[in-house]
């Protein structure tokens, strides 16, 4: 595989300034080719730009935990993605003994490329297969990942905020070797908080997609919403759950009273609202999850 890694050493001056428990967080960056099929049928082949943070406290070989990014309608909202890292998120889980691996997708940021997520306009969304072009590049970032000697490739959790929530359940719905758990942190689509706050692109659409994802999907997936989630306010969310377990999907559904002006930034803006509810999923699932 031709997978190019760079180490990224945190600066001295920078480590002075964080807590202990923080001192021995490593990060580092890799290229990865992936190829895609957006919704218009087109293959395209790119390198996109993965983080890799671990805490070198933590034993090897650890277990994978990709987080993936949400999206932006606009051209100038995917550049400003930059390299995704979550930094604050991520050094969490690497405490919890993870290698996290945060891919920058096909159209966003550094990685650049065509937009091969988009699904359509409002009224005319095709949302599966620009869910499948993300899936996609995370079983590819999964497979690099298992490669690695410092890496347990059988106790992979695939996790993600707003699109790369929805990514986390399309991808556990593909049920790849190794992959225990989803967390989808207030996954799903469509959104428009300013034009039409709560009201996202064809709701239904989204609720087949979902219910098709259950047909498939055999491992626990935790879902995190809020009730003020202007994206997609506090029933849809509900709805698509449902839709999904009835389908056979296996989940737990939580949904937190508002945060803040908007409750789809919990995972960035009150991480210690969710930390708590997924140390306790975790823990479920067999991972040694500190306190």
């Amino acid at each position: 595989m031709n997978v190019r890694l760079r180490r990224v050493l945190l600066a001295a001056v920078a480590l002075a300034a964080l807590p202990a428990a923080q001192a021995a967080l490593v990060e580092e960056s890799f290229e990865l080719p992936v190829d895609v099929v957006d919704a218009y049928r087109k293959q395209i082949s790119r390198t996109i730009v993965v983080t890799v943070f671990v805490d070198d406290e933590t034993p090897a070989p650890r277990p994978v935990l990709v987080l993936n990014h949400g999206r932006s309608g606009s051209p100038s909202g995917r550049a400003a993605v930059g390299r995704s890292r979550y930094p604050e998120a991520s050094a969490w889980f690497a405490r919890q003994g993870f290698a996290v691996a945060v891919p920058t997708r096909i159209g966003y940021g550094v990685t650049g490329g065509e937009d091969v997520e988009d699904t359509g306009a409002c009224q005319r969304k095709n949302y599966p297969p620009g869910y499948a072009a993300a899936a996609e590049q995370v079983l590819a970032v999964l497979k690099a990942m298992h490669a690695r000697p410092d890496v347990a490739p059988e106790r992979a959790v695939i996790a993600g905020q707003s699109y790369g929530g929805a990514t986390a359940i399309a991808v556990a719905a593909r049920q790849p070797a190794g992959m225990v758990a989803a967390i989808n942190f207030a996954g799903g689509g469509g959104g428009n908080p300013q034009g039409s706050p709560r009201r996202p692109c064809m709701p239904h659409q989204l609720e087949r997609l979902f219910a098709g994802y259950g047909e498939t999907a055999r491992l626990p997936t935790l879902w995190v919403y809020t009730e003020n989630d202007l994206y997609f306010g506090a029933t849809h969310p509900r709805r698509w759950f449902e839709a999904f377990r009835a389908a056979g999907g296996q989940g737990e559904f939580v949904q937190f009273p508002p945060h803040g002006n908007d409750g789809h930034m919990l995972f960035t803006a009150y991480p210690q609202a969710w930390q708590p509810v997924v140390a306790a999923f975790l823990r479920r699932q067999g991972f040694e999850i500190r306190e």
